[in-house]
C-alpha cells in the first residue's frame, strides 16, 4: 500500500515538474530574446548567438526617431500612478463592502449578494462600448483618470473573497467590543483590520495588478502616446510588420521590465496571498 502511494506521489511530482517546464519555456524565451543582438521575431537558435544590452538601453533611451513612439518611462509612470491610486481606492471599497455584508443583516442583503455574483459572471468587455460612449460624452477619452474611474467604480463587486475571510472571524469579538463601548468604525479599524492582514494584502495586490495588466480597456480609451499605459504602449511598438521586425527584441525587454514589479510583489507577499485565498474560500 505504501509503495503504491509512493509511486503515485512520484508520478504527481513528475507531472507537475513537466508542466512547470512547459510553462517556463515561453518565459525563458522572452527573457533570452530581450538580450538577443539580432532583430526580428524568429531566431535560428533558442539561445541567442549574440547577447546585448542595447534592447534595454533603447527602451529607456531611444534614438531621435524611436523617441517619437517609444516612451517607456512615461508609460511606466502613467501605469504606476493609476495602479497605486486604484489599489488604495479599490482596497478601501472592497474591504468596506465585504465587512458590511459579512457583519450586518439588512433587508435585500441576499438579493444584493446574488446580484453581485451574477454580475461577476459576465465578462467586463461586454460593457466596454457603453463605457466608451459614456466617457466620450464626459470628455474623458485619452485621460488616465477615465481608467481610474472605471477600475475603481466597479471594484466593490469583487468582495466575495474578502467577505469569506471576514466570515471566519468570530462575531464574539465584535460583541465583546460593543460591550466595552466601541462603535462599528472602531471595531473595524482596531480589531478586525489587524486580524485581516492576509486578505488586505491580497486585495491590494489584485487591485494593483488590474491596471498594470489591462490592455483591452486601456487601448480603447487611450490613444495619446504620452497618456498610454505600458501594455498599450508596448503593443503599439509592434503593430505593423516593419515595427514587429525592428522592435520585437525591445518589446521583449519591455515585457521583462514590466513583469519585474509584479514578480517581486508576489515573492515578498506570497505568504499573505496564500493565506488570504485559502481562508477567503472557506465561507466565500
Amino acid at each position: 500500500m505504501r509503495e503504491q502511494q509512493k509511486i503515485k506521489h512520484v508520478g504527481s511530482y513528475l507531472l507537475l515538474t513537466g508542466l512547470s517546464i512547459l510553462w517556463l519555456i515561453p518565459i525563458i524565451w522572452v527573457v533570452l530574446t530581450s538580450f538577443r543582438g539580432t532583430p526580428g521575431v524568429a531566431s535560428p537558435t533558442f539561445i541567442p548567438q549574440v547577447f546585448t544590452l542595447n534592447n534595454y538601453i533603447t527602451l529607456f533611451n531611444p534614438g531621435p526617431v524611436q523617441a517619437l513612439y517609444i516612451k517607456f518611462g512615461r508609460w511606466m509612470m502613467n501605469t504606476t500612478i493609476i495602479a497605486l491610486l486604484n489599489m488604495i481606492i479599490s482596497t478601501l471599497l472592497i474591504l468596506g463592502a465585504a465587512y458590511s455584508l459579512s457583519r450586518f443583516r439588512f433587508k435585500s442583503r441576499k438579493t444584493l449578494l446574488n446580484m453581485a455574483l451574477i454580475l461577476g459572471m459576465f465578462p467586463g468587455f461586454m460593457a466596454m462600448i457603453a463605457v466608451y460612449l459614456i466617457l466620450n460624452m464626459l470628455g474623458l477619452i485619452n485621460s488616465p483618470f477615465a481608467l481610474l474611474l472605471v477600475y475603481s467604480s466597479g471594484s466593490a463587486l469583487g468582495f466575495y473573497v474578502s467577505k469569506g475571510y471576514f466570515d471566519t472571524i468570530p462575531i464574539d469579538l465584535d460583541e465583546a467590543a460593543m460591550i466595552d463601548g466601541a462603535d462599528q468604525w472602531t471595531i473595524f479599524i482596531k480589531i478586525i483590520m489587524p486580524l485581516t492582514k492576509p486578505i488586505v494584502v491580497y486585495t491590494a495586490l489584485m487591485s494593483f495588478m488590474a491596471p498594470w495588466m489591462d490592455f483591452i480597456l486601456a487601448s480603447l480609451i487611450l490613444d495619446d502616446p504620452n497618456q498610454k499605459t505600458v501594455a498599450v504602449g508596448l503593443f503599439g511598438m509592434i503593430m505593423d510588420h516593419a515595427d514587429l521586425f525592428n522592435n520585437f527584441t525591445v518589446f521583449a525587454a519591455g515585457s521583462v521590465v514590466t513583469a519585474i514589479p509584479i514578480i517581486m510583489m508576489y515573492v515578498l507577499l506570497q505568504r499573505f496571498i496564500i493565506q488570504g485565498i485559502s481562508a477567503g474560500a472557506v465561507k466565500g
